[in-house]
């Protein structure tokens, strides 16, 4: 396990120093998380690398998992589409076998923490066990414009929180009665997603999935989602394909808690047949062969409908890798569009942006360069602790202004 002292030469000592000490103030505090899965997304990655690092630095932090069945977790799919402002046909049905399930797990889940940390929808009727201690509600998805009937549906809940934290600015709620933090998620530089490999390891993940280096690469990796528009992906790479002769892999895993990612698998795998320039692979759990598919790639594409943050491009700018990404969600936190990363805003732009970067190699090694460094300020794990120290301390100095 990498300890907190290996951050070091790539933050600075300084860095270190301050997580210490904030962790010293927590010292008797009990920290709880609790989402939905230990594996697959976002979230079960970046506490699989945080809840270690918080216990080195002191911090008595603990993770538990609510438990759901197959209805369960299909109503909570249409509630994550739903916030992300998809039309879903919500029933009274649907929130009844989440209330069900919720039930459940408030009887059944033993509440220890004196802050209490739950992620997104799926635990968040837990709430009702609230007695004396505090509660965070961190919400990792776009919610800039949901649907009124699952909001309203959740805001009952969220309103017995302490505080809410959001991921982008555009994602805060005016009508929430309690304290909301704006806190972006991060990468682990130190992660098998993002260490540095040995050309030799990335060579080989080449070769086990038959891809050549004799053209460009255009790679997109992410759960095999709608929402990530794994076929719109393919649309642009079609367009491109036109006048230069290029390949695409589109690669990722599927999370426990989404019950929609093999029927998305299987539409991408139909729109792809007959193009052996496509290579769509299925990584459960292979942060190495995504790492070695990051570093082996010309670009990185990220053409999401909606995003709560899209942790891949910083792990593509950290790779100083040239990025096309779509204009939604926290994904213009980390591009600053022509400086560290093309932003597009349909499956056009996205062709006509990797068609600029594929015929300009130095100005997307800039751009690659340029993103590298942003993320060093701004999206590392170190930052991302820090932030969450602060958040602590802040809910038991309420009247303080504490800018996070």
């Amino acid at each position: 396990m990498v300890t907190i002292e290996e951050y070091t030469p790539i933050v600075g000592q300084s860095v270190i120093d301050d997580l210490k000490l904030l962790a010293e103030r927590l010292k008797g505090k009990v920290i709880q998380h609790i989402n939905s899965t230990s594996v697959g997304g976002g979230v079960a990655e970046i506490l699989n690398r945080m809840v270690p690092l918080l216990r080195e630095l002191g911090v008595d932090t603990r993770w538990d998992l609510i438990k759901g069945g197959g209805q369960f977790f299909e109503v909570t799919k249409k509630i994550h589409n739903a916030l992300h402002g998809r039309q879903e046909a919500l029933t009274p049905r649907d929130f009844e076998i989440f209330m069900e399930t919720s039930n459940t797990n408030i009887e059944e889940i033993n509440i220890s923490g004196d802050i209490v940390f739950v992620h997104d929808p799926q635990p968040i009727a837990l709430i009702k066990k609230k007695s004396g201690n505090k509660w965070i509600w961190r919400c990792h998805i776009d919610v800039s414009n949901p649907s009124q009937k699952a909001w309203v549906f959740l805001r009952e809940f969220i309103a017995g929180y302490d505080a809410a934290v959001f991921s982008a600015p555009g994602f805060s709620q005016r009508l929430l009665p309690i304290r909301q933090f704006l806190i972006s998620p991060s990468i682990d530089p130190l992660s098998d997603k993002n260490r540095e490999l040995p050309q030799e390891e990335v060579d080989s993940v080449l070769k086990k999935y038959n891809i050549q280096r004799n053209k460009p690469i255009v790679t997109q990796i992410s759960r095999f989602d709608r929402l990530k528009d794994p076929v719109g992906v393919i649309e642009a790479y079609q367009k491109v394909k036109r006048y230069i002769d290029c390949q695409l892999v589109l690669a990722g895993g599927a999370a426990d808690d989404d019950p929609e990612g093999m029927k998305v698998l299987d539409e991408v795998r139909e729109k792809a047949k007959g193009d052996r320039d496509i290579h769509i692979l299925l990584l459960p759990q292979s942060d190495i062969e995504v790492n070695a598919l990051q570093r082996a790639s010309t670009i990185i594409l990220q053409k999401s409908l909606k995003e709560g943050f899209g942790l891949t491009v910083s792990e593509a700018l950290w790779k100083a890798k040239p990025v096309v990404a779509s204009n939604v969600g926290g994904i213009p936190l980390q591009i600053k569009h022509k400086y560290s990363g093309l932003l597009c805003h349909s499956i056009d732009g996205a062709a006509f942006a990797l068609k600029q970067l594929l015929n300009s190699p130095e100005y997307a090694k800039k751009l690659g360069e340029n993103g590298r460094e942003h993320v060093r300020n701004n999206f590392l794990l170190t930052r991302h602790l820090r932030d969450y120290l602060l958040l602590f301390l802040a809910l038991y100095h309420e009247q303080d202004i504490v800018n996070l």
